[in-house]
């Protein structure tokens, strides 16, 4: 089965609940929303719970969630949740905002429990120049204890070839 969350503006939201329909998948991908905000750890905390309603069903065993970013979160969890973002809660916020520190610790931290439920593994493909990366990308697929790849054109071609050798190989396992 496949699942589209995408994240972007404040909030992850489930585009396409887990369905059979390759045909539907790819009508979805195809008017996905791009831009604006990256709430990163959001979509992960979505992909988590979409996963585990899906393995309490009995839908699938196994949940591959393949994250497509450069893994710069820039909307911190309360935003995403419809809360105010306070910055006493981060040290080094400067003008009322999040700092890179607090986003990227936030993104950790999700990917971190979703590296320890069972039945799941996580691919994270990024999307980041690599002349010019902060390797969080990395970070996070560390955390998750899972895949990382990095590819220079962040294309349909690209994602799929690199998505399908990484589920075949985590098939082997």
């Amino acid at each position: 089965q496949i699942c589209l969350i995408p994240f972007q503006g404040d909030r992850a939201d489930v585009l396409l609940p887990p369905t059979r329909s390759i045909a539907m998948a790819k009508k979805r991908l195809e008017a996905m929303p791009c831009g604006g905000g990256s709430p990163l750890a959001d979509a992960l905390q979505a992909a988590m719970l979409t996963g585990l309603n899906a393995q309490k069903t009995g839908d699938v065993g196994k949940v591959v969630v393949v994250c497509i970013s450069d893994g710069r979160a820039n909307v911190p969890l309360c935003v995403s949740k419809g809360e105010e973002f306070d910055p006493a809660a981060d040290e080094d916020s400067k003008d009322g905002k999040p700092s890179r520190k607090y986003l990227k610790d936030e993104v950790i931290a999700c990917a971190k429990k979703l590296g320890v439920l069972p039945g799941f593994n996580l691919l994270c493909i990024d999307t980041e120049n690599k002349f010019i990366s902060t390797g969080i990308a990395k970070e996070i697929a560390d955390a998750a204890m899972g895949k990382y790849h990095q590819i220079a054109k962040a294309d349909g071609k690209a994602i799929a070839s690199v998505t399908n050798q990484a589920l075949n190989a985590m098939k082997k396992q």
